[in-house]
């Protein structure tokens, strides 16, 4: 997505560093952010693609939409994961890219967290083998004591 300078104010002067911001998807449903800070831009770029790869997440989809002006941020984040037609609203400063970024993978982790009721599945119970055959071990259990207590009489 983006690479940018970060620098640090040493006794000896400023370490320049470089932020590599990297998203990743399989255009199906998965979306992943890396974001790793190196002296080289090439070890930045390499960390911040196993860093995305690591850290996938499935995404739901929404409703289909029709489209909407040419893609700003969000939309390059999203189309990752295969929606090609998203409509996003901020609020406040979205200059800042390396945020506004993480916001957007943010959003997608926490919409994904809920269940609407479309999601849920019908569940089916088995029994346990206690539970079904429970009249059959009552049965065992009496026949079991009632023999010891004769035993025990004779």
């Amino acid at each position: 997505m983006k690479i940018t300078l970060v620098q640090k104010q040493t006794r000896a002067g400023q370490r320049t560093r470089f932020k590599a911001f990297v998203v990743v998807g399989d255009g199906k449903g998965h979306v992943g952010l890396g974001v790793k800070c190196s002296k080289e831009v090439a070890t930045a770029i390499r960390g911040a693609i196993i860093l995305a790869k690591l850290l996938v997440i499935p995404v739901k989809r929404g409703y289909w939409g029709n489209k909407i002006g040419k893609p700003h941020m969000s939309c390059k984040v999203t189309e990752k994961y295969g929606d090609e037609d998203v409509f996003t609203f901020s609020r406040g400063s979205t200059k800042t890219l390396g945020n506004f970024v993480k916001a957007t993978f943010e959003c997608l982790l926490k919409g994904s967290g809920f269940l609407t009721p479309d999601f849920w599945k019908e569940t089916h119970f088995t029994r346990s083998p206690f539970q079904e055959y429970s009249d059959l071990l009552e049965k065992l259990a009496k026949t079991l004591l009632l023999e010891e207590a004769a035993t025990v009489d004779v």
